[in-house]
């Protein structure tokens, strides 16, 4: 068992029955064109995170830990769109609609992709998901039951959207969740620091807050 210094305590865990989750790195959110930008957003405060996640999923293929990837979108004829999501905002370019980097949240599209800097290699499962959370219409709970998987390294964006409600997804299934809070991003810095706080209040609700220093050391052990 290895022990990582955390908020509100220490997170141990068992590499062999953990999981690096990595929620959503996907163009349309953290390259400039893509949906993200398009709503108005700097893509840069995404952007933060890859740098440290990419040292954390270097590590964790290394120590050869699950490695799990996520994608938001939608099937090509929108079947899996619920047409709520699909008018909210009333976007003049919103979901499925023709965008820079093909049709917007689409499986298959270029902006769907995972960015190159944390792209997936063989053997690393990838989770399409039509909502916010990776559990919602998914196979990953099927997933992490077949690899005996217990504890999940939560990474990923956004923090308070779908990082958010995956963990809470996770907390509600018996899950203990290790949050990386330089791996996770926001568009809004407010909501990055209230969400990390709000996943470690209350002795820990949702789960575990920590820097991926503190995870990186723990794994040099």
């Amino acid at each position: 068992m290895l022990t990582v210094k955390a908020t509100p305590y220490d997170f141990t865990f068992d590499p062999t029955n953990t999981a690096l989750v990595i929620i959503d790195m996907q163009r349309d959110f953290l390259e400039p064109g893509g949906f993200g930008e398009l709503l108005g957003n700097d893509v840069s405060q995404l952007r933060t995170a890859i740098a440290p996640l990419q040292t954390v999923l270097n590590t964790v293929r290394a120590k050869q830990m699950m490695v799990i990837h996520t994608r938001e979108g939608h099937r090509p004829d929108l079947a899996d769109l619920p047409e709520a999501k699909r008018t909210r905002g009333n976007l003049s370019c919103g979901i499925g609609d023709a965008g820079p980097m093909g049709r917007i949240l689409i499986r298959g599209e270029a902006g769907h992709e995972i960015i190159d800097e944390l792209k997936p290699i063989a053997g690393e499962p990838i989770i399409d998901k039509p909502g916010k959370g990776s559990f919602h219409a998914t196979d990953l709970e099927s997933i992490l039951k077949n690899h005996n998987i217990k504890q999940l390294i939560v990474t990923g964006v956004t923090t308070e959207v779908c990082v958010h409600t995956t963990v809470r997804e996770a907390n509600d299934r018996g899950y203990e969740c290790l949050v990386l809070s330089d791996c996770v991003a926001s568009y809004f810095p407010e909501f990055q620091a209230v969400g990390l706080k709000m996943i470690a209040a209350q002795g820990g609700i949702f789960g575990w807050v920590a820097p991926s220093s503190a995870l990186l050391e723990a794994l040099s052990i």
